[in-house]
């Protein structure tokens, strides 16, 4: 009687566990499959419940972890792809593992898998960038391609963890060329500033020194004074106006305007001044659109290329006026057989006070061409020039049609 008693209750106990074993390699089982769809593990038993519910609370966390790095990730992205300057990130190898936009644009593309000798291409900035290497210390260098005109700053970054680095790479061109223009205006101010007034004080003190007894000299020095004043309020006057051009104080008022009037206009101004240079001034009479402009401002641009055009052509030479459709736009030419600009000076010509060498005997103040500039342009146009050392010049801007 015992005996079947405690083999009975051992089958029940082998079936108890039995049952339990199957239950819970069930409930694994369905947890498996579960976590292989990505779901959220539902466990209806409470053996596992509990590591269910650790497991679902830990795959939360990760997928607020993962979410919150993507959207770092993207910010990061966004950020590489639009700043002005290159970055390139390298391995310890020296392979080029990411490049943005910016130093695709300035070394080409596409980058990623050079080294960063074929990548850069110049040995001074290759150099800084092994440098980097060697000491695992920050490296700067600038550098200036004659090829291209730019001047470039690499700054080189070791990452200590990785072995590779971080190079930046800016663009100083424009920074390196608005450092001239300052340069430039100040020399080119304290110049034309300089030679009226020295001329000022030289014919005060002449005058102190009896002159101005002498009927005849004492008018004479006085009409000179009177004449270097003049050219110092014109100086005053255009660095105002490009001031207030600048700066957007100064309103046009536009309206429908003839081009041809227009030149016709500016040419009867200057026509005395051509006959007096002996140069043949013209005006094609081709019958261009209206132009939305400020009349008085167009003309004015005008009257100052023509001013420049019969200053620098010789005697027998001649200047044509010339208006023509193109596109949206009018463009106006101020053409003259005179004695050109060089390569090198034409591409600043129209900066404040910049003049070629050898027109700097001649009168003006040299804001002339910077002022037509910016009247061009608030117009909404661009004005350019053609030359050719010794073969003459050709001025042109374009004007949208009204």
């Amino acid at each position: 009687m015992t005996l079947y008693f405690v083999l009975g209750l051992s089958l029940l106990m082998m079936l108890w566990l039995g049952w339990r074993y199957w239950r819970l390699r069930r409930a694994v089982g369905e947890l498996t499959a579960q976590m292989e769809r990505g779901e959220e593990l539902v466990e209806s038993t409470s053996e596992l419940g509990q590591l269910a519910s650790l497991r679902n609370t830990q795959h939360a966390i990760l997928r607020a972890q993962l979410a919150t790095s993507q959207s770092e990730h993207a910010k990061l992205s966004a950020i590489l792809d639009q700043l002005t300057d290159g970055v390139l990130i390298a391995d310890a190898d020296g392979r080029v593992q990411f490049a943005n936009p910016a130093a695709e644009k300035l070394f080409g593309s596409p980058l990623a898998g050079r080294s960063v000798a074929e990548a850069i291409r110049h040995h001074s900035l290759v150099d800084a960038w092994r440098r980097c290497q060697q000491t695992t210390q920050l490296q700067s260098e600038s550098v200036e391609l004659p090829a291209s005109r730019q001047f470039l700053q690499l700054i080189a970054i070791p990452d200590t963890h990785a072995g590779g680095s971080l190079l930046l790479i800016q663009d100083l061109t424009r920074v390196r060329r608005l450092e001239t223009v300052r340069r430039d205006f100040i020399s080119n101010l304290s110049h034309e500033l300089r030679t009226p007034l020295a001329s000022l004080k030289a014919l005060t003190e002449t005058l102190q020194d009896g002159a101005l007894a002498d009927l005849e000299a004492g008018p004479r020095f006085l009409g000179r004074i009177h004449t270097e004043v003049d050219a110092l309020t014109q100086m005053a006057q255009e660095l105002l106006d490009l001031s207030k051009i600048e700066s957007g104080q100064i309103a046009l008022v536009l309206r429908k305007v003839d081009p041809l009037a227009v030149l016709k206009s500016a040419a009867d101004r200057m026509r005395l001044q051509a006959e007096r240079a002996g140069v043949n001034l013209t005006v094609e009479t081709a019958t261009p659109p209206n132009v939305q402009a400020d009349a008085a401002r167009l003309e004015g641009v005008l009257v100052n290329l023509i001013h420049n055009a019969v200053k620098f052509t010789r005697r027998g030479g001649s200047v044509t006026l010339s208006a023509n459709a193109d596109g949206e736009s009018v463009v106006f030419a101020v053409r003259d057989s005179g004695a050109g600009i060089p390569s090198d000076d034409l591409p600043r010509i129209f900066e404040r006070f910049y003049r070629v060498d050898k027109s700097r005997a001649g009168s003006g103040t040299g804001l002339g061409l910077s002022i037509a500039k910016h009247i061009v342009e608030a117009h909404g146009g661009r004005i350019w020039a053609q030359s050719r050392e010794g073969q003459g010049s050709v001025f042109c801007f374009s004007i949208p049609i009204g």
